[in-house]
């Protein structure tokens, strides 16, 4: 028996429901399987600033770095937004990916065929569904770049004072962009062995450095074709053909805004998993694509697919146990294809509609039929 050591980051709203769902999944799991998950629960997020004075204490940094992989729920809420942005929830997210040296993020838009009629795209063109992962780059870029707010002497053409200039620079170095495209070309490797390289080379000399180190590590994948594509035109195609899409490995302000567009694009964001990793070796934090939906906490209708989606990318990525993760999705495709619904994704008013802890029986029960 193998034993398994899970940091658990309930966070705040809905978190703690869907954390606690995906660990009655995780033990279902460990029960068919052999296999033992130990959870280790800590404070992250606006639980931990009320409990602890700060969203991100030491100690839960300690044990996710302690442990085998990292479970978060969601954190943040309208109770936190005035405090300043080192004191605010969504710090414990830049705190823990820093801490873990989490580079690589995972974002997975699938649109299962159950829930086609959910997405805003016309019908022929999600008939066969949607499945695309986003391979984004985490810590460089625009976001970590030099940043700063000045007051400028020049004047515009008419002679207008400037007055105030800020600048972000975009900086990106070879060795960040080859482990980045690394892990695509790998992710590639266990799906359909394609891979779209998204930037804007045409004006960007970070782009163009890209497509450099793009061309050198795809000689090192000759089973997977790779395609560049201008950001602009792939956000136009996501919407046009969907299907064409594998794997998309991009920057981090490209993929932050294309995975938002990919995700809207299954028109159920409450499905949506995602993983965040570093070197191999280091564990990866798992976390639904969702926010902490603080208006309906504590109802026990929130929606828990996500972040058990999220566990099966865990047993996947971090794990090593591929066998396990599949049959978590093949579960919760088979309680759609039931017809079973919680409230956020409910089409028909026919379908029976389930509250957190019954979908989450459903989908444990599935699991132990396959």
């Amino acid at each position: 028996m193998t034993s398994f050591r899970i940091a658990v980051i309930p966070g705040d709203g809905i978190g703690p429901e869907v954390t606690a769902s995906t660990c009655d999944v995780l033990r279902a799991v460990a029960g068919s399987s052999g296999h033992e998950f130990l959870f280790t629960e800590v404070k992250a997020g606006g639980i931990a600033i009320d409990t602890q004075g700060e969203p991100l204490p030491e100690e839960t940094l300690r044990i996710a770095r302690e442990s085998d992989a990292v479970l978060l729920g969601a954190v943040g809420g309208p109770k936190w937004d005035n405090l300043p942005g080192t004191m605010r929830p969504e710090a414990a997210l830049l705190g823990l990916r820093k801490g873990l040296g989490l580079y690589a993020n995972l974002r997975l838009a699938v649109l299962f065929p159950e829930l086609k009629s959910a997405s805003p795209l016309r019908p022929d063109l999600v008939a066969e569904g949607v499945d695309v992962l986003i391979v984004r780059e985490l810590t460089g870029g625009i976001y970590f770049g030099k940043r700063g707010l000045e007051k400028s002497d020049e004047c515009l053409e008419d002679g207008t004072p400037k007055g105030m200039e800020a600048f972000d620079i975009e900086t990106y170095s070879e060795a960040e962009i080859e482990r980045i495209l690394r892990v695509g070309f790998r992710s590639a490797m266990q799906r359909r062995k394609h891979v779209t390289v998204v930037d804007k080379a045409n004006i960007l000399e970070t782009s163009r450095l890209w497509r450099k180190v793009a061309e050198r590590v795809k000689a090192d994948y000759p089973e997977v074709t790779m395609e560049f594509m201008y950001v602009d035109n792939a956000s136009m195609q996501l919407l046009r053909r969907p299907r064409s899409f594998d794997v998309i490995i991009t920057s981090n302000m490209f993929g932050d805004i294309l995975s938002d567009e990919a995700g809207m694009i299954t028109g159920s964001i409450g499905m949506l998993p995602s993983a965040s990793l570093g070197a191999p070796g280091t564990p990866g934090m798992y976390e639904p694509v969702h926010g902490s939906a603080p208006d309906i906490a504590g109802k026990g209708i929130a929606n828990p697919m996500a972040t058990i989606l999220s566990a099966a990318m865990m047993l996947r990525y971090s794990l090593g146990l591929q066998e396990e993760g599949e049959k978590i999705e093949k579960a919760v495709r088979s309680v759609l294809s039931q017809g079973y619904r919680t409230a956020d994704i409910v089409q028909d008013p026919d379908e029976p509609v389930l509250g957190t802890e019954e979908i989450t029986g459903k989908v444990i029960e599935a699991y132990e039929k396959l």
